[in-house]
């Protein structure tokens, strides 16, 4: 599987994550692509409550033949929806993690 692969993969999935409507309406999900196709943020944006909203709620990247997940802020995690897109688990590291804890996760260490 090569970069183009992964690039398909993690679009799609963000993809449905950004079309999911926040029940304050004045939130919205946004969805940023780098135009490598290599670096990926959704964002959630808007106004609460009187208050700026504005925080990242993924943020992957490609680097090399593998898939990094730098921020995580899903209640299930994105790691699971990529294995079953096909993403190898040794080609997903999960970055957020401190280097001397991710060869216990299972996942690629970096």
């Amino acid at each position: 599987m090569d970069s183009l692969e992964y690039h398909r993969i993690i679009t799609e999935i963000l993809q449905e994550y950004a079309k999911i409507p926040y029940a304050h309406r004045s939130l919205e999900r946004r969805l940023i692509i780098g135009e490598d196709h290599k670096s990926y943020a959704l964002f959630t944006v808007g106004q609460l409550n009187n208050k700026q909203v504005h925080g990242c709620v993924l943020h992957l990247e490609i680097i090399g033949d593998k898939v990094w997940i730098h921020q995580d802020g899903l209640e299930d995690g994105i790691a699971d929806e990529l294995l079953n897109a096909g993403i190898p688990q040794e080609k997903i590291v999960l970055g957020f993690h401190h280097p001397d804890l991710r060869p216990y996760t299972g996942f690629a260490i970096g």
